[in-house]
């Protein structure tokens, strides 16, 4: 199983159907499980793809319409049913806070866990750990909604041939990296800078700037496609993305595998949201995503 990997646990707009729950989806990143709107019916979907209440280290809401949120009560009473061992940081749009205080205490229970509350008033970073940087952008639907970005630090991939012909090998390398030189060898001698991976989740939204710097060099874009290009004036009524503009984007921000989701009722052709991504333009990885779909970060670039 891939370390890190994006779990499609829903994939309907605001109508589920027979084959499409609504929304939920959770980004595994080695150790770490981020749940992103958990809509209705969230929790059982959990059970069917294998994820436990103790994967989930943060929660992230992009919007409080119900299709994106209404499955919170559940997620947050499971979390501290099973008494998760480890505190669960909460971010979602500071002007939804009164709707993440019903939902949260939608019912009784007891309380078990620490769930920390870290609402989202403006772009920027939300949380920095070591294995990666948290960020939110503001995105453009009728109720404030941000997009979230997640950007592992750079590192170093040492160069085997710079190495041996510096006569560096064996244990000196582990010590050459810790200490950053080594008999006047300096570490970027030796080797180049490594990319972090990068992770999007654009969620209800037109097209806006926040879309673009979200998406911008993302390994793994997971990106709503409510309707086909054809509907092209009722996405812009209703503040959200057409297929080809999702894959535009994508197309335009150099992403390398897109994942479509959050597709409307009244479509039942998958294989058209594929057509119109290719006729956009667009020649990465392609996902049409469906519930209980496990897509993995791609590998690193060499």
């Amino acid at each position: 199983m891939s370390s890190r990997e994006c779990v499609l646990l829903g994939t309907a707009s605001q109508v589920p159907t027979r084959h499409r729950n609504h929304n939920g989806y959770l980004l595994r990143w080695d150790g770490e499980g981020i749940l992103f709107d958990p809509g209705e019916g969230t929790q059982r979907q959990m059970l069917r793809a294998g994820v436990a209440a103790h994967d989930i280290n943060r929660i992230c809401i992009t919007h409080f319409h119900g299709d994106h949120s209404l499955g919170l009560a559940g997620v947050v009473q499971r979390i501290n049913l099973d008494r998760v061992p480890h505190p669960v940081t909460a971010h979602y749009p500071a002007s939804g806070g009164h709707f993440f205080e019903r939902l949260r205490y939608a019912t009784a229970y007891r309380e078990t866990v620490q769930l920390a509350q870290e609402p989202v008033a403006q772009d920027g970073v939300l949380a920095e750990t070591p294995a990666y940087r948290l960020e939110a952008r503001r995105l453009s639907h009728p109720v404030e909604s941000f997009g979230y970005r997640l950007v592992e630090p750079d590192g170093r991939r040492m160069l085997p041939e710079a190495l041996r012909a510096r006569g560096i090998s064996g244990p000196d390398v582990g010590r050459l990296q810790r200490e950053g030189s080594l008999g006047g060898v300096a570490l970027e001698d030796v080797s180049e800078v490594r990319r972090g991976q990068r992770f999007a989740f654009v969620m209800d939204t037109r097209l806006c700037e926040g879309v673009y710097a979200l998406a911008q060099a993302c390994d793994l874009l997971v990106i709503e496609s409510t309707f086909l290009d054809e509907d092209v004036q009722l996405a812009e009524d209703h503040g959200h993305l057409t297929v080809g503009q999702a894959a535009g984007v994508a197309r335009e921000a150099g992403v390398r595998h897109l994942v479509l989701t959050h597709f409307s009722q009244r479509y039942t052709d998958p294989g058209e949201f594929e057509r119109q991504a290719r006729a956009a333009g667009f020649e990465g990885e392609l996902t049409v995503g469906a519930d209980l779909l496990r897509v993995p970060v791609p590998k690193r670039s060499a």
